[in-house]
């Protein structure tokens, strides 16, 4: 069964001629609309019910759902077998793909069958190393890195053939993605792997967390300058931080992430520091709506998924849009999406 229409079919994001997937995603980031994502943790579990549990925590706040592949080289629940669980049920999903774990032929298939299921998103990555997660042993695989999964991806859609030349009878219907970290040195780089990044088949990107507005400020200059926000629409990474000390051990431990003096600063002299981490990741969310070339955030509220409603509701970025969720449609005086 297929969820490519809202239930009013039409009505504010109809699929329009030119859309590349009928997902919702991709027609409320072409109707103008600020989107907003956001990830579920898969479940260390075979139990599908607690799939639904962790996305009914984004329901009417969020307008497409992340299943992470393995994230930090760890086994959970596979991200193709989350999409299918979400799309059963109507969610709109973004398949990641890492090229960690699977060569050419495994993801080609894996494409395949995930727009079969009703996925319309894919998120393509290289993927963390095996050493950073706790099965060093296993054997990476990376016969793709980001970009050839990209231009992948996009043959199968737009080509209509694997890679190996033999045709497909349809397509996958899919609007690519990819990650980008405007905050890692060397700076003058950045916005030139976008530039490659979009030339490989990237429709939608989503980056590191933002924290540091200036710095991000630049990175949209020069992809302006450059003409590259014609041609992607970019979701910026936003997170709840809970403690002064947690911003200093990201700051310290994972790369390409500054979390500036100030912030660090803030979060040590509040009495309720998850609070004020909160209350600043609304503030950030709401900064970023402002920014010309940002179409949306994508919030990554790691072991705080309870907060993301509360967060985007404070921030009023959905001026009174509710994203489908399965009842939706069971509750009145609400304004589709």
């Amino acid at each position: 069964m297929y969820f490519d229409d809202e239930p009013v079919p039409g009505q504010d994001l109809p699929i329009l001629p030119g859309h590349i997937s009928p997902g919702r995603l991709e027609r409320v980031l072409r109707a103008g609309k600020f989107a907003v994502t956001s990830e579920l943790a898969p479940p260390d579990s075979a139990d599908p019910q607690e799939v639904y549990d962790r996305a009914a925590l984004f329901d009417g706040v969020v307008d497409a759902i992340n299943a992470t592949d393995g994230s930090g080289a760890n086994c959970h629940m596979s991200s193709v077998a989350v999409c299918a669980l979400l799309t059963r049920v109507g969610y709109a999903p973004i398949m990641q793909i890492s090229c960690r774990d699977r060569n050419r032929i495994a993801i080609q298939g894996d494409i395949l069958g995930a727009a079969a299921m009703g996925v319309n998103n894919i998120l393509c990555l290289t993927g963390d190393g095996v050493q950073a997660g706790d099965q060093p042993g296993a054997k990476p695989v990376f016969d793709l890195g980001c970009m050839s999964l990209l231009e992948t991806a996009r043959t199968l859609r737009d080509e209509g053939h694997f890679l190996s030349g033999r045709k497909l009878t349809y397509s996958p219907r899919v609007f690519l993605g990819a990650a980008a970290n405007p905050f890692a040195p060397p700076y003058d780089g950045r916005v030139n792997r976008l530039e490659k990044k979009i030339a490989a088949g990237a429709n939608f990107i989503q980056t590191q967390y933002c924290f540091d507005l200036p710095r991000l400020k630049t990175y949209l200059s020069q992809a302006r300058d450059k003409g590259l926000l014609e041609n992607v629409f970019l979701l910026a990474g936003v997170g709840p931080l809970a403690s002064a000390n947690t911003a200093k051990w990201i700051r310290k431990n994972v790369p390409g992430i500054h979390i500036p003096d100030a912030i660090v600063e803030r979060l040590a002299g509040a009495k309720k520091p998850k609070a004020e981490g909160r209350k600043l990741c609304v503030e950030l969310i709401q900064e970023l709506k402002e920014m010309d070339g940002i179409a949306g955030v994508h919030i990554m509220a790691y072991h705080q998924e309870s907060a993301v409603k509360d967060i985007v509701q404070e921030s009023g970025v959905l001026e009174g849009r509710v994203p489908w969720h399965p009842n939706r449609d069971d509750k009145s005086n609400t304004k589709t999406d």
